[in-house]
């Protein structure tokens, strides 16, 4: 049966009309606006990043391509390229930020079923930064450098379904240390971070609160042998030690393990000495979900090259490709075919105004179309529908 909707359609009616218009209304967002309402500019940067739309006129051409299919988009026509542009300039980039926290909220109710990587039940969490580089004659406020710009991408990924917990933009010359101070984490969780992140204060306010870390140990860092434990039969971990660090009131658990992908010998830290060296090893490998996830982002979804140029606007093509990547995680999740995050973007980019049901798509892709009942006459330009003559052909 053919739907009455595109897929692209069917995907936004995961996003609650009410909560977004609740939204609107109370950032008064759309105070000003005159024809080219919020939810019309929220549709045209999520076709930016879903149809891979690289500039203005390509969204703007784009979404004019799809005439009489836009009402199911809840749009009323597609805008101009000085209108959209307008929009990305002025319109305020935070109702975005609470539109994906909205989603977010959604798409996290739907990973639970996944199954576990590890035994116990405590939250595992990655934190981390990357840097989304930017040219500094064309972005001037995005100061970083000299003779570079960027802005960072601050990120608390939850390693249950490995969404982002927490999302913070800045600019390039923020430290990461400074973001780690402000996130509240809950009681209990695990936290697994680069050396980047070390800051012996920061871990005694933390285990304070019940909160654990796992990170990597700095070269000079400086620390006290209390005792040696036994190592597991383990080739890649040679050492299972309890220290205690200058600085940190509470002995902490170090193991010596070797990194594969770096073929060197590291060290890792934790204040959760109860965990034994294998499973403190398996949880800072995982960590490498967070960089699986800034990759992902940048390659899927536009944010390394941009529509508009002022600050606004990036936060808007940033939050929305945020809102994006959601929204596949969201059906890769309810799918019961083995998607990667790419081929998910890439098919669905092929069929997104196709009128199939996204739901059974998702689980079946590849199905053939059923067979038409009769015979399906063409007619060539020019001749009217039901007129039979020698150029009708019956196949």
């Amino acid at each position: 049966m053919i739907q009455p909707n595109s897929m692209f359609s069917q995907l936004l009616s995961v996003i609650s009309r009410n909560e977004f218009n609740s939204t609107v209304r109370e950032l008064k967002v759309d105070k000003y606006s005159k024809g080219f309402d919020s939810w019309d500019h929220f549709v045209s940067m999520l076709f930016c990043h879903l149809a891979d739309a690289k500039s203005l006129r390509e969204i703007s051409y784009g979404l004019q391509s799809c005439v009489g299919k836009l009402n199911h988009l809840g749009m009323k026509q597609a805008p101009k390229r000085s209108t959209l542009s307008y929009a990305n300039k002025n319109r305020s980039w935070e109702l975005f930020e609470r539109i994906f926290y909205q989603l977010l909220e959604r798409c996290s109710s739907a990973a639970p079923g996944k199954k576990r990587k590890f035994r116990f039940k405590n939250e595992l969490l990655s934190l981390d930064a990357s840097n989304i580089e930017m040219c500094l004659s064309v972005f001037d406020w995005a100061k970083y450098r000299k003779t570079k710009g960027a802005i960072k991408l601050h990120t608390l990924l939850d390693h249950n379904g490995y969404l982002p917990r927490y999302i913070r933009i800045t600019d390039g010359k923020t430290h990461e240390i400074n973001i780690a101070h402000e996130i509240k984490l809950p009681a209990g969780s695990i936290v697994a971070m680069d050396r980047g992140y070390t800051d012996y204060g920061l871990f005694e306010k933390w285990d304070q609160k019940g909160i654990y870390f796992v990170i990597r140990l700095k070269a000079n860092a400086q620390y006290e042998i209390v005792r040696q434990e036994e190592c597991p039969k383990n080739r890649n971990i040679v050492k299972n030690q309890i220290i205690r660090i200058k600085g940190v009131s509470k002995e902490l658990r170090m193991i010596e393990v070797f990194d594969k992908d770096k073929l060197e010998w590291i060290q890792i830290i934790t204040n959760k000495t109860d965990f034994g060296p294998s499973t403190i090893s398996a949880i800072y490998k995982d960590r490498w979900g967070i960089e699986t996830f800034f990759r992902t982002l940048k390659q899927n979804f536009h944010i390394k090259t941009f529509v508009g140029t002022s600050a606004n606007a990036v936060m808007i093509q940033i939050w929305t490709a945020l809102i994006s990547m959601l929204l596949v995680q969201y059906l890769r999740f309810l799918s019961k075919f083995s998607w990667s995050m790419s081929n998910l973007v890439v098919l669905f980019r092929m069929n997104m105004f196709t009128y199939k049901n996204l739901w059974i798509w998702i689980n079946d892709p590849f199905e053939i179309p059923p067979e038409p009942d009769g015979p399906i006459q063409l007619f060539l330009p020019g001749l009217g529908l039901g007129q039979h003559n020698s150029q009708s052909q019956t196949v």
